[in-house]
């Protein structure tokens, strides 16, 4: 059995590949020249590049190296798909039969195409289990009353929010919803609640009701807590088991620091 992975932005990628090494597996990596960083190369030990629409490239990579199970890790923001970057002929052959183009079809796309080559995508969290998110309070303040009532209202709007495949994030203020996220991201999300309502907060960042671990898992880190800081949040609720925390001991220490409360739902 060979492993794979599709690499996206940020540092997910990166994780996976210490993870990997840690269970002695070194992976075949496909890195998206729009989205990858570039650091990522000088750790891999086997390296293609790839456009974004280049998904016949992809997978003759993966053949030829004997993949059959892949890991897709870091977001390929959804603007690219609808960049000027020209698909290939498997591509365009993929995005022609899609009912929709949301996350979950794209990807479920080329799952679909990559399961007809024998290889298999697999939950993206598989090298990185002691990465995701526990039940309870994570951080050392707990949320206020007020900061719980924006839990519950947000859970329910982040709950409709998913099972729509439009985002994962909302930021709530009293009660009220100041941001959902689209396509920007979980971070440009609360950059925006910030400039419409600085100051006391909560993020609510949830997986999808039936959320398909294989793709598109929550992440948060050090930049969320960075985020929230500077647009005056002050609670951040994470579903648990179904998030990945990177740099934990970083994320919790910025997080004591800025007086902002974490919890696991």
């Amino acid at each position: 059995m060979s492993f794979g992975m599709i690499a996206g932005n940020g540092r997910f990628p990166f994780l996976v590949i210490d993870g990997a090494r840690r269970a002695g597996i070194d992976l075949a990596v496909v890195a998206i020249r729009e989205e990858t960083d570039p650091a990522l190369e000088k750790i891999a030990s086997n390296l293609t590049w790839v456009g974004i629409g280049q998904l016949g490239k992809m997978i003759s990579f993966f053949k030829k190296n004997g993949v059959t199970q892949v890991v897709m890790a870091g977001q390929v923001k959804h603007v690219q798909i609808f960049s000027s970057a020209l698909p290939d002929l498997r591509m365009v052959k993929m995005l022609w039969n899609l009912e929709r183009r949301n996350t979950d079809a794209l990807i479920g796309g080329v799952a679909d195409e990559l399961a007809r080559e024998g290889i298999e995508l697999i939950d993206s969290t598989y090298f990185l289990q002691d990465h995701l998110a526990t039940q309870g309070v994570l951080s050392k303040r707990k949320p206020s009353q007020n900061e719980l009532d924006n839990i519950e209202y947000g859970l329910h709007i982040a709950g409709e929010l998913g099972r729509l495949d439009l985002g994962q994030t909302v930021v709530i203020r009293s009660k009220a919803c100041v941001a959902i996220e689209a396509m920007e991201g979980t971070d440009a999300t609360i950059r925006r609640a910030g400039e419409l309502a600085n100051g006391k907060l909560t993020v609510v960042k949830v997986a999808k009701p039936n959320q398909d671990m294989r793709f598109d898992v929550p992440v948060v880190g050090v930049p969320t807590i960075r985020g929230m800081a500077e647009a005056g949040a002050t609670c951040l609720s994470i579903t648990s088991e179904k998030t990945l925390i990177f740099d934990r001991e970083e994320m919790l220490a910025a997080a004591n620091d800025a007086g902002i409360a974490i919890v696991g739902s």
